[in-house]
């Protein structure tokens, strides 16, 4: 991340150790310390933040893409049940002249048994 050699760190401690003094150093690291962890949770949960903000907008994508083939599909079948529906009725409206020709035919006696 930062391009700081081990030469330079020991130059920055050996300033700080002057002008802080040998008294005071140790505070003052634990203070930094614990400066810099807090600046690292802050970008931890940022990043995390816009994760999940990204990871939210991908479900929703998700989920209107999938909602978008549910009517698509719903959409296909109600037009082949329509479609369906059309062949039966033109298939029953070509039975039923026969139907009415074979219902006004005179009935077939029943053979005679002896019983």
């Amino acid at each position: 991340m930062f391009d700081i050699a081990l030469s330079e760190i020991a130059i920055i401690m050996l300033v700080a150790l002057v002008v802080i003094g040998p008294e005071r150093l140790p505070k003052v690291a634990r203070t930094a310390g614990r400066l810099w962890g807090q600046v690292q949770r802050y970008v931890h949960r940022v990043k995390s933040d816009i994760e999940n903000d990204i990871a939210l907008d991908d479900a929703r994508q998700m989920q209107s893409r999938i909602h978008q083939e549910i009517d698509a599909v719903g959409k296909t079948l109600r037009e082949d049940g329509k479609t369906l529906e059309q062949h039966i009725l033109q298939a029953q409206h070509r039975k039923t002249p026969a139907a009415t020709d074979a219902q006004s035919s005179p009935p077939i006696p029943p053979p005679d048994s002896a019983v």
